[in-house]
């Protein structure tokens, strides 16, 4: 079995520990406080991920780097540039593979279901930063430096996905049978991506050959609506299906004035005023996985949320 560093004790980073571990890997977890990652198995790790020289020692000897650090939404100009070029330093210099957990931010506003194929045409700040972190990690995979790869996903829902999820700031609503507002329209097909299914993809993307110099996305059920599955969490919560609506234009203006975040979100705010559909066809094919299957991951979803 291998040795795996991972950058980000989340969500994500403690679905991708839970998916290493499960195969029987030695697994560490780096955060800047250490915060201990609720699984016995994986040691917790405290460092300054952009201090390239000492994560390039903690990660020496080790089978990949996994990048599934989430910095505040608002900030991602200031702290991601100086985090992934440490990143990708620490791994060219342990001899790691980098595996990058992204998003679909890089491919901007489209009419078609996305596939890694695609173009890198973001029409936004963070779409673009986004975009220009993995061409220069592709860069230097493709100059031979290093191992890179990098899996993209959906807007995130599942266990410990909290504010950082568009259904999970509205879980704690519904659940108490009140309405929810969202962003943009709730009546647009959207995909969506169970934190766990991302957690096994990057463990098999950063321990298998054939995912390295390329993108691949996580396996995804097929789009719903907002609505829908508001609704559907709803159903498995026993509550009475919520009444939703879209957060006004005006609103949403207002409260950019106060929110940094909600300022961000107005960028994003194209995702769900048309289908915005991921194709992960090609992943699950090429490594055979599947998505959980929705009812499952709602199911989970909501146990989660009431245990917090």
């Amino acid at each position: 079995m291998g040795r795996h560093v991972i950058v980000g004790a989340g969500a994500v980073g403690a679905a991708t520990a839970a998916a290493l571990a499960d195969s029987g890997h030695e697994v560490l977890v780096v955060s800047r406080s250490g915060s201990e990652v609720d699984d016995a198995r994986v040691t917790a790790v405290a460092a300054d991920a952009t201090d390239s020289e000492h994560l390039g020692r903690i990660a020496l000897g080790a089978d990949a780097l996994y990048n599934c650090a989430n910095p505040p939404y608002h900030r991602w100009a200031q702290e991601w540039p100086p985090l992934a070029a440490s990143l990708l330093s620490a791994a060219e210099s342990s001899g790691a593979v980098l595996v990058a957990m992204s998003n679909l931010y890089g491919y901007g506003p489209v009419d078609h279901p996305m596939t890694p194929a695609d173009p890198l045409v973001a029409t936004f700040r963070n779409g673009q930063i986004r975009v220009q972190m993995w061409e220069r990690a592709k860069a230097a995979h493709d100059a031979g430096l290093v191992r890179v790869t990098e899996a993209r996903a959906s807007d995130f829902f599942g266990p410990r996905t909290g504010e950082t999820s568009h259904l999970g700031r509205a879980l704690p609503r519904i659940l108490s049978g009140r309405s929810a507002q969202v962003l943009g329209s709730p009546d647009e097909p959207h995909s969506w991506t169970y934190v766990p299914d991302v957690g096994r993809t990057l463990a098999v993307l950063g321990t298998s050959e054939r995912a390295w110099g390329r993108a691949w996305h996580v396996p995804s059920n097929a789009a719903m609506t907002q609505r829908a599955m508001l609704v559907r969490t709803c159903e498995f919560a026993g509550v009475d299906p919520p009444k939703v609506s879209r957060i006004p234009g005006v609103a949403l203006r207002a409260l950019g004035l106060f929110s940094p975040m909600m300022r961000e979100l107005r960028n994003v705010s194209y995702q769900f005023d048309r289908p915005f559909i991921m194709d992960s066809s090609e992943t699950e094919s090429t490594f055979d996985l599947a998505p959980t299957p929705l009812d499952e991951a709602l199911g989970a979803t909501v146990a989660a949320a009431g245990e917090g």
